[in-house]
Order: C-alpha cells, then sequence, then structure tokens
C-alpha cells in the first residue's frame, strides 16, 4: 500500500511537470477542481517557506519512527496500521520532491472555495491523520465504556 500510494503521488506529479509547468491549467470538474502547477518550498498552506533540510530531516525522523513501530509488530490494528501507513507515503512522496528539487510539486487545486493548491501526498497525510484520529477517539471511548463495567 506505501508504495502504491507513493508510485501514483510521483506519477501524478511528473505529468504536472510534464503538462501544467509554464502556466497551463487544466479544469478537471468545472468549478469545482482544476489542475494548476505549483511550486512549495514550505510545508502546508506554504508555511515556514525556505526551511527544507529541516523539513527533510523532521520527515525521515518521523517516518522512520513510525515505520519501525508499523512493522515491529507492535500495531494493535489494521486500522492503526493502515492509517499511520497512508500518512507516511504521503510524507515520503513529498520528501522525495523536497529532496530532488527542492520544492513540492503541487498541482490540485479546489475553485469552488480559497484553498491551497496541494497534491496526492498531501491527500494522503490528511486522510491518513484523520483516520487516525478516528482510531483514536473511537479506541479512548472504547477504553472507557470497558473500563465503566469494571466498577
Amino acid at each position: 500500500m506505501i508504495l502504491l500510494i507513493i508510485a501514483f503521488d510521483q506519477i501524478t506529479k511528473y505529468l504536472a511537470i510534464m503538462y501544467l509547468q509554464g502556466g497551463r491549467t487544466v479544469t478537471f470538474i468545472p468549478r469545482v477542481v482544476q489542475f494548476r502547477y505549483a511550486e512549495n518550498t514550505g510545508m502546508a498552506f506554504s508555511m515556514f517557506t525556505g526551511a527544507r533540510w529541516i523539513f527533510v530531516a523532521l520527515t525521515v525522523v518521523v517516518c522512520v519512527g513510525v515505520m519501525w513501530y508499523m512493522f515491529s509488530d507492535r500495531c494493535p490494528s489494521l486500522w492503526l496500521y493502515w492509517s499511520l501507513g497512508v500518512v507516511v507515503s504521503g510524507g515520503i512522496g513529498n520528501l522525495i520532491d523536497r529532496v530532488r528539487w527542492g520544492y513540492v510539486v503541487d498541482f490540485i487545486e479546489p475553485t469552488f472555495i480559497n484553498f491551497a493548491v496541494f497534491n496526492i501526498a498531501d491527500s494522503a497525510v490528511t486522510l491518513g491523520a484523520v483516520s487516525l484520529i478516528a482510531y483514536l477517539l473511537f479506541d479512548l471511548f472504547k477504553s472507557k465504556k470497558e473500563g465503566e463495567g469494571d466498577e
């Protein structure tokens, strides 16, 4: 799963470079989303622009730590394993860009709302994080409910 998400991210970024670089915009779903090439030297929403090697180091440390946890037989559920894997996939996808070019290639632009241009790796990090939060909340409430029966 991790390799498939990274491959999909890198292929779509390659296509964005090939067909969108230079200012070309392609409407995908009218008034909803278009494809437009952008280079992001910061992190989410272009915050902290110019801290390339800090992002690289931080991403490497986090991804290695999470993968060690995932593959050391400590992950208690498939849900948690999947959530962490999707987050790591996105992290590695953007890490490849930062190391290779010094910026992250973004190309998906919502047009129905004023929002940042993003990519598949960003989507993976976001969806994986949402799934992780849902898992943690589910686990927390499950633990509380089980603890109530012990009284």
